[in-house]
């Protein structure tokens, strides 16, 4: 069975969207020279720009984003489903391992999800706001978005993407948080 988290009337997005942590979000960042790495096994790695992404279907969801501190707001995100951009990357090898793990560009920040969470219905890689292209505090050029996981798993600044079926390294988890956070 799966479960979808509730999404929202327009007229219920915040009129301020709450910056949600800046780990990993460095000054030194440089966008033009972004490009998503997704490594399908080793020495076998895709390059794909923000371009190519948003060639793929569109998604909008709009949902309570939650924090582990506590706070909620409903929030409207567009992208790409990640379950679509598995089955445009021909990505279905890989996704039948057990977890994915994401890093922004200088590894400074990274995640580790269990696959069936990453391939939720909802799940977006996301690369607008509030239909504006994202700002650099809010995870430009690319966020990770998952409804069905607290904050601290919707990485921002995506640079990899890799699977594997040992759980990634997280970094809240090696801080002490629950490293599947789900809501």
């Amino acid at each position: 069975m799966i479960i979808l988290q509730k999404n929202f009337p327009t007229s219920n997005i915040v009129a301020k969207t709450r910056v949600n942590g800046s780990e990993g979000m460095n000054a030194d960042f440089d966008p033009p020279t972004w490009q998503l790495q997704v490594i399908r096994k080793a020495g076998d790695t895709l390059f794909i720009s923000l371009d190519d992404i948003k060639k793929l279907t569109k998604t909008d969801i709009i949902f309570d984003l939650k924090c582990i501190e506590g706070w909620s707001q409903v929030t409207h995100w567009g992208g790409v489903k990640f379950s679509d951009f598995v089955k445009a990357y021909h990505l279905d090898e890989q996704s039948k391992m057990k977890y994915v793990g994401l890093h922004i560009p200088d590894n400074g920040y990274y995640i580790g999800i269990d696959t069936k969470s990453i391939l939720h219905l909802q799940t977006i890689l996301c690369y607008e706001m509030n239909g504006q292209p994202l700002l650099i505090d809010q995870g430009y050029p690319l966020h990770l978005i998952i409804p069905v996981k607290y904050g601290i798993k919707h990485i921002k600044r995506v640079g990899t993407i890799f699977f594997s079926n040992e759980g990634p390294p997280d970094y809240w988890y090696e801080r002490g948080y629950d490293y599947y956070s789900g809501l």
